[in-house]
């Protein structure tokens, strides 16, 4: 495991542990929701399904790296979607509790409305690898880059300027072991740097004025694990009239897995988009059974493939070079012929590279 995988990792977990105390403050603290039920239940099944999505995104990118024989193959960033988190929180289980009084009817309606998303998300999944046919790749990921500079860029940057002094010494040194290369002591993972060097500075101005902004307290452990229910078919009548609240988010998922597929392709490592959008069904499926209320999706690949992915001069070269060319016309003892002729320009612009002698359809030796 090199030190970009740890990188990966620690940013897609952040991630989702930060939006997981989001969903449990938002609703513990302003819709008064019992700990119980949000720490031992929601929590639990929402985070049962990114295991499950991770896991499975894990399993293709091991068939990937079979099939093309690369060693540099990144799987599907995965996890909570936080539009929708949002959308739940204050468009479904917060209304329901305001409403009526009841955290138990409020968490049933939520889980109808993810159960309701991943049925969506699995009709439309099959619809994914026509869409990426038909939409060129412009379009695709010029979404992509539209959230990636207002909700990725902009908005979490105003939130680092709240506190500038931690913040930016914690953007200052994930940038210099990113973009700039530069070792961390110890050899640290550059998330993990950054991490500890902006809880370094927090905690180290806490000791010299003795202020403190926040109420630091520890609870007592407790295991929470999640299991199947069926206490949302109590809920079936309640929860219709916030399906049209729900059920728009999985179409947005839909289009941002679409997207996130293409990019991983532009990236070069080539999925197919209906096994990244039933992953992302089932999952969400897993989660709403065990007591989940927010959908899961992927996460736009090429920041998490820069992190982790393990690049070298000699997997490209071999992945690129040194690939047996799929000329149906010739057989194997003629393989070394001169590339079949196109009568078109376009065709000839766009036909395989032939592979030199000396590869003998092999990998060289690194």
């Amino acid at each position: 495991m090199a030190a970009g995988d740890v990188n990966g990792f620690l940013g897609l977990a952040l991630d989702n542990v930060t939006n997981l105390v989001i969903l449990s403050s938002l609703l513990i603290g302003v819709f008064g929701f019992p700990a119980d039920l949000v720490l031992g239940r929601m929590v639990p099944g929402t985070a049962l399904g990114v295991l499950v999505g991770d896991l499975a995104y894990t399993w293709l990118a091991l068939r990937l790296m079979r099939r093309s024989g690369r060693a540099d193959v990144t799987a599907m960033p995965f996890g909570i979607d936080t539009p929708t988190l949002f959308a739940m929180v204050f468009g479904v289980l917060g209304p329901v509790k305001v409403a009526t009084g009841d955290a138990m009817l409020a968490w049933k309606v939520g889980m109808v409305a993810t159960l309701a998303i991943g049925l969506v998300k699995t009709a439309l999944a099959f619809a994914g690898d026509w869409t990426r046919r038909v939409v060129p790749r412009a379009a695709l990921l010029g979404s992509i880059a539209g959230v990636a500079i207002l909700l990725i860029a902009f908005l979490p940057t105003l939130k680092l300027l709240r506190d500038p002094l931690v913040g930016l010494v914690a953007l200052g040194v994930l940038l210099l072991a990113l973009v700039g290369g530069v070792r961390m002591p110890l050899g640290l993972p550059g998330a993990f740097a950054a991490v500890l060097a902006g809880t370094v500075v927090h905690w180290g101005g806490v000791w010299l004025t003795g202020r403190v902004d926040h109420a630091f307290t520890v609870g007592t452990p407790v295991m929470a694990l999640p299991w199947p229910t069926l206490a949302w078919l109590d809920a079936l009548d309640a929860a219709l009239p916030y399906l049209s609240v729900a059920l728009p988010f999985a179409l947005v998922t839909i289009i941002g897995g679409i997207d996130n597929t293409e990019s991983a392709a532009a990236a070069g490592d080539e999925y197919r988009a209906r096994d990244i959008l039933l992953t992302e069904a089932v999952a969400t499926l897993v989660a709403g059974l065990c007591g989940g209320v927010v959908q899961n999706t992927t996460r736009s690949p090429p920041g998490s493939s820069s992190a982790s992915a393990r690049w070298s001069a000699c997997s490209r070269f071999s992945s690129r070079c040194c690939r047996r060319p799929r000329w149906r016309r010739f057989s194997s003892s003629s393989a070394w012929r001169s590339p079949p002729r196109h009568s078109s320009p376009r065709r000839r612009a766009t036909a395989r590279p032939w592979p030199s002698r000396s590869c003998r359809w092999r990998r060289p030796s690194c």
